[in-house]
């Protein structure tokens, strides 16, 4: 394996969006199901190796977090919204698997741990909500920073086909759009997700495309939903 990459100059920290913060969004997260090929995934890892150390970025009230850990992974997850992670430690302290969940308070970037702390990395709805290439580009190198040789990627963001082709980006960026719901956003193609990750170690295991789940007829925008990406990585 070639030598690490320098590490980003970290985006300032920024407060959690107040949308986060809300009672009805709460409630909504707690409510959420587990994503199925995570939890597959999991089950799949769990069976290679025995243990698994994970880091759930973003992991909001842990609707993937605790089912991870009821699985038998050593689950840590990461969030700024206060109010979600007091719905998940309230979850988690009703959980079997309370002795292997821990929160912590803690942006994209820069993260709290040290270098090749996790087995796998769940950035499952989380980067997209960057709001600026640097914060997108620091919080994938903050996820390769402490992902062990050979840790595994799930990866669950917003596809550039969400958008109207004829939309540009905010002047300055390359990802980032606000015609979605009115905030900075990033919304990738295919290329740049495989750019963006390759760039930091992440690799593709199977020679095939992402998959794209709410993709609406071509040059339309979504009205519902985004368009989502999801792929799993390897940390090369």
């Amino acid at each position: 394996m070639g030598k690490r990459k320098k590490k980003l100059r970290m985006p300032e920290a920024r407060p959690v969006s107040p949308r986060w913060e809300a009672p009805e969004t709460v409630d909504a997260f707690v409510s959420a199901k587990p994503n199925k090929v995570l939890m597959t995934l999991v089950e799949e890892l769990l069976g290679e190796e025995g243990g698994l150390r994970v880091l759930d970025i973003g992991c909001g009230a842990g609707r993937n977090a605790i089912p991870m850990a009821e699985l038998g992974a050593d689950v840590v997850g990461t969030d700024l919204s206060e109010p979600m992670l007091a719905a998940a430690r309230r979850l988690a302290a009703s959980s079997l698997a309370a002795e292997r969940l821990r929160f912590v308070t803690a942006g994209i970037a820069p993260l709290p741990f040290g270098d090749d702390e996790f087995d796998l990395i769940v950035a499952h709805g989380i980067w997209n909500l960057s709001i600026s290439d640097q914060e997108l580009r620091a919080g994938i190198a903050e996820a390769a920073r402490v992902s062990a040789p050979g840790a595994t990627l799930f990866l669950f963001t917003f596809s550039r086909n969400t958008l109207a082709k004829h939309l540009k980006p905010v002047e300055g960026q390359r990802f980032v759009y606000t015609e979605f719901n009115g905030e900075p956003q990033c919304f990738l193609t295919e290329d740049e997700v495989f750019e963006e990750l390759q760039r930091r170690g992440f690799e593709r295991e199977v020679d095939e495309p992402l998959t794209e789940y709410n993709r609406p007829p071509d040059g339309q925008m979504r009205t519902g939903g985004p368009v989502i990406y999801e792929g799993i990585f390897r940390r090369f």
